[in-house]
């Protein structure tokens, strides 16, 4: 499953979710994070509909969306994601 964390530069809430992934991450070896800075990637952040960072998408092994939070979720909120995208 991949953890996706859409960013930008000036975004203080950012780190929050970056270190809800992170841990995220450790706790599910299954996960995967990948981070997007949506004006290094905007073609992608157009594509996911990206309209504020930090935004959280979690997809399952075939890339269906199973969760999106926009602004920092919580590491219960990502986990519970974690376990239907499993």
């Amino acid at each position: 499953m991949e953890l996706q964390l859409y960013t930008s530069a000036f975004c203080g809430a950012c780190t929050s979710a970056r270190f809800v992934l992170a841990e995220a991450e450790r706790l599910v070896p299954a996960a995967t994070v990948t981070e997007f800075d949506v004006v290094r990637h905007e073609d992608e952040a157009v594509a996911a509909g990206i309209r504020k960072t930090p935004t959280v998408i979690v997809r399952d092994e075939s890339g269906v969306e199973v969760f999106r939070a926009e602004g920092a979720p919580t590491l219960a909120q990502v986990l519970v994601a974690a376990a239907k995208a499993i």
